[in-house]
């Protein structure tokens, strides 16, 4: 099966890319958001429910 280019270049300009820093987050991350939201909710949820 031919290939597009030849394997000795595979990851030539990855490698050739300068290294960034990963900027600070300004929002949660989102597993940790989604578990927010979902509690937050659940208690409106709760509350608004009438008890019998």
């Amino acid at each position: 099966m031919p290939s597009h280019g030849s394997i000795t270049k595979a990851g030539k300009v990855r490698s050739q890319t300068p290294k960034l820093e990963a900027k600070p987050r300004k929002s949660p991350i989102p597993r940790v958001r989604n578990r927010t939201n979902y509690n937050n909710r659940m208690q409106s949820q709760a509350s608004s429910r009438p008890t019998a």
